[in-house]
C-alpha cells in the first residue's frame, strides 16, 4: 500500500484534525513506516501459536463477596434533620 498525500488528507478528514502542508508530509512519511513495519509483522510464522488477549497473565483481584448485614436503618437516620422512617428528605433541587 502506498501512502502519498491525498490518502493523508482524507484520513485527517476523516479524523476531524487540520494539518498543514509540512504536518501532511511528516503524517505521510510516518504513516508509510506504520505499514512498512505492519508488513514485517505479516511475514513472521505464527503457526502453533496461541492467540492471547492480554500480554500479561490476567488474575482477577478483586475479593470475594462476603454477604453481611445492612447498617441499622434507624441509626443511619438518627442524625437526619428531617427523617421519614426510611430514607432522608432533602429539598427540591429542580422545580
Amino acid at each position: 500500500m502506498t501512502v502519498n498525500t491525498e490518502l493523508v488528507e482524507y484520513i485527517s478528514e476523516l479524523s476531524r484534525l487540520e494539518l498543514q502542508c509540512g504536518e501532511k508530509q511528516d503524517m505521510t512519511a510516518q504513516l508509510e513506516q506504520i505499514i512498512a513495519y505492519m508488513d514485517v509483522l505479516n511475514r513472521l510464522d505464527t503457526q502453533g501459536v496461541e492467540p492471547m488477549s492480554h500480554v500479561f497473565p490476567v488474575k482477577n483481584v478483586l475479593r470475594e463477596d462476603d454477604v453481611v448485614p445492612s447498617q441499622d436503618r434507624a441509626a443511619l437516620l438518627a442524625g437526619a434533620p428531617v427523617p421519614d422512617g426510611e430514607a432522608f428528605l432533602v429539598p427540591k433541587a429542580v422545580e
